[in-house]
């Protein structure tokens, strides 16, 4: 079934059809572009890097997250090893703990530059 003329399906999968003009050597992955998205926060009492966060709010996104609850509730059931390859430090200890939680990535995304997150996604 084709998508809706209004849905951003068909622009966002556009994106993604490979650039015969472009290497793969030259397009950056996802967590190289993010991390050059400027932290706003005060580097005091981070426990999780700003393209860690900006990379789980991405695939939960990705995954059919509508709200950042859902957001919320992707990351806490997402697999320790996604998780780990993001760069969250898993903490057998205390596992409740071990991920961002949906406050924590809905402060981080009412104060990140948006102009630099969208910045990033544009080809060099």
């Amino acid at each position: 079934m084709p998508a809706d003329a209004s849905s951003l399906i068909s622009p966002v999968f556009d994106q993604l059809r490979p650039h015969p003009e472009v290497s793969g050597r030259e397009v950056p992955g996802l967590l190289e572009r993010l991390a050059q998205v400027p932290d706003p926060r005060d580097p005091r009492g981070v426990r999780h890097p700003l393209v860690t966060l900006l990379a789980l709010t991405a695939c939960a996104v990705l995954a059919g997250a509508r709200s950042l609850l859902a957001v919320g509730e992707w990351v806490a059931d997402a697999p320790p090893a996604l998780l780990e390859r993001l760069g969250t430090v898993i903490d057998p200890l205390l596992p409740k703990r071990s991920w961002p939680a949906e406050s924590t990535i809905r402060r981080l995304l009412a104060r990140v530059d948006a102009d630099a997150l969208v910045l990033q996604r544009c080809l060099p």
